[in-house]
């Protein structure tokens, strides 16, 4: 590329979710290049001991700053929960996580202070919302529950089936008797399953998905920097996995759209 304002934004999670974020992105940066690293191979990320995800992140941030990445959003919870500071300190590129950004939204949101968060195990034993919602307003009330099985279900396509409600019903149970008016979707599998999701909290829970509060971050971030691209810029979006290439294709084009027009194949040697 011919100037740095013209390198991609780089983007990562552990598999499909992190589409989520990147969909708010293109909508709201349209004139931005994008590359999209989908680590598919190594998920779930959730069960996973948190310095093994540590180390997933640095390698993915050396990977997508090797591809010229000028901005790195960590489209994952569970990566964000443990390697945000890690990361902002090893690169000299901005970085950009989930979690602050969609507790911000929730705070917004919540008519009476009283909040849920579900996530993966990780991102919830971690205590990263917690300390977020903490900073930002001490007056909210917090109620955490793990999903584990949520993210699966996303990654094998399947976003509404009898199964997926049955088990919403029962990991949510907690966040339902804790009378929260506010759910922040921890996981940014999660906003797939947004209509399960709300139809078991009920109409009154407002669901806050970190996607495009994320975006907004990053756009005042561009801009401030000085780092969008010209106008004239050659707009690109590509698409890597360490996974298998045809299930995030078919997968990617309907959870994402069109721009995922072809998908690279990354092997972990």
């Amino acid at each position: 590329m011919s100037s740095a304002t013209e390198r991609p934004i780089g983007v990562f999670d552990s598999g499909l979710g992190g589409l989520t974020v990147l969909r708010s992105l293109i909508d709201l940066l349209p004139g931005e290049s994008m590359v999209y690293f989908g680590d598919t191979g190594r998920f779930p990320y959730g069960p996973k001991p948190h310095d093994e995800v540590h180390k997933y992140a640095l390698e993915i941030a050396d990977l997508l700053v090797a591809r010229n990445a000028k901005l790195l959003v960590v489209a994952c919870n569970s990566a964000t929960s443990v390697a945000l500071d890690s990361l902002r300190e090893r690169l000299d590129i901005p970085v950009v996580g989930v979690i602050e950004p969609g507790m911000r939204a929730a705070a917004r949101a919540t008519r009476s202070g009283r909040v849920g968060v579900i996530g993966t195990v990780g991102t919830i034993a971690s205590g990263a919302y917690q300390r977020a919602a903490t900073e930002l307003d001490r007056s909210i009330f917090l109620e955490c529950a793990a999903c584990p099985g949520f993210v699966e279900f996303v990654e094998s396509g399947d976003v509404k089936s009898d199964q997926v409600h049955v088990l919403a019903e029962r990991l949510l149970a907690p966040i339902r008797a804790a009378g929260v008016d506010t759910l922040v979707l921890g996981c940014t599998h999660y906003p797939l399953l947004a209509r399960t999701i709300g139809d078991v909290m009920g109409r009154d829970v407002v669901l806050v998905s970190s996607a495009d509060e994320t975006a907004f971050t990053v756009r005042e971030m561009v801009a401030l920097k000085g780092m969008a691209a010209p106008p004239d810029s050659t707009v690109t979006h590509i698409f890597v996995t360490s996974g298998d290439v045809e299930t995030f294709t078919r997968l990617g084009v309907r959870f994402l759209g069109p721009e995922v027009e072809s998908v690279e194949a990354w092997s972990w040697s």
